[in-house]
């Protein structure tokens, strides 16, 4: 049963990008909604349960809260865009430096790094590298793509952050209300000053925002988050990053993407770069006495995100 949910997990999160890419609405539009139903669904569950929580939420919270809606709506319009410039494929590889990210942003923090995390670091931006020089050729839009999914994984991983901090005090389903609900509204601002419609699309636009919203959301990380309580943390994250391979190989098959062979190289050198920096982190948290390791962030929610969330 474990294994069969991983499949349904990652093709769930591998279907998100070559969805958005093929949904004809804007990016921003595609983004709102997404989270717009995502609190919906997440809060009529939570405000059943925990009318408590909602009701004596404490600053800290509301604070962490925001920040990560506001990572999680500039995100989601970086990578979204960014579907649109460049290939499934390479966006959707360059958002998953997310787990890059953190760990960089442990670096900046102070924190020590272990020596086999900053090497899957540098073998992960030297693949982006790769990409970046094969899109270079191909066209500005795509470098300019590649950019704003670098951006987005930046971003997300900014999320993740924010919203372990959030995460510590309060459940999963209060939480995902509050922040999906604030990032739509933060969305719609942004709709709004950028004057991009949210109503009036095809039929076949409205069937790609549901279908990224059930896929991604809910058959994607809802399951991965699932699966966290009965393997470990590493193991999830090593399965999530097959997202990168299974996104591309869908994106061949339904959206007809053909792609230099050095780009396919430079998706490898990201997935390599990225499954050593998981398994450094890993490897930092047994050197640890047990007295002196801190709480694990809790796992980002479902899209987003988590994990990072796509």
């Amino acid at each position: 049963m474990t294994f069969f949910l991983a499949v349904i997990g990652v093709l769930g999160v591998s279907a998100s990008g070559p969805i958005m890419a093929a949904t004809a609405a804007p990016a921003l539009a595609i983004a709102l909604w997404r989270n717009a139903l995502g609190a919906v669904i997440m809060g009529v569950p939570a405000g059943i349960r925990g009318r408590d929580q909602f009701r004596n939420l404490s600053r800290t919270e509301l604070r962490w809260t925001a920040l990560a809606s506001l990572a999680l709506a500039l995100h989601f319009a970086c990578f979204i865009t960014a579907l649109q410039l460049t290939s499934v494929a390479v966006a959707t590889a360059l958002v998953c430096l997310q787990a890059g990210w953190i760990a960089l942003f442990d670096v900046f923090r102070g924190r020590r790094v272990a020596p086999k995390t900053l090497a899957g670091l540098v073998i992960a931006f030297a693949g982006v590298l790769v990409i970046t020089g094969f899109d270079l050729g191909l066209s500005p839009e795509a470098l300019l793509g590649d950019g704003l999914a670098v951006a987005g994984g930046a971003l997300a991983g900014l999320y993740t952050i924010a919203g372990g901090k959030a995460r510590r005090t309060m459940s999963t389903g209060t939480y995902t209300t509050l922040c999906y609900g604030f990032c739509a509204l933060i969305l719609a601002v942004l709709c709004l000053a950028f004057q991009q419609p949210v109503i009036g699309f095809s039929p076949a636009a409205w069937a790609g925002i549901l279908g990224v919203t059930v896929m991604a959301q809910l058959l994607g990380h809802t399951v991965f988050n699932h699966l966290l309580a009965v393997i470990s943390p590493l193991v999830v994250s090593m399965i999530i990053l097959l997202e990168i391979p299974g996104a591309a190989i869908l994106a061949a098959i339904f959206l007809g993407e053909e792609l230099p062979g050095g780009t396919y190289a430079g998706l490898a050198v990201i997935l390599a770069g990225l499954a050593v920096v998981l398994l450094g982190q890993a490897k930092k948290k047994e050197a640890l006495p047990p007295s002196s390791k801190e709480d694990p962030l809790p796992p980002a929610p479902p899209a987003l995100g988590g994990d990072v969330e796509r």
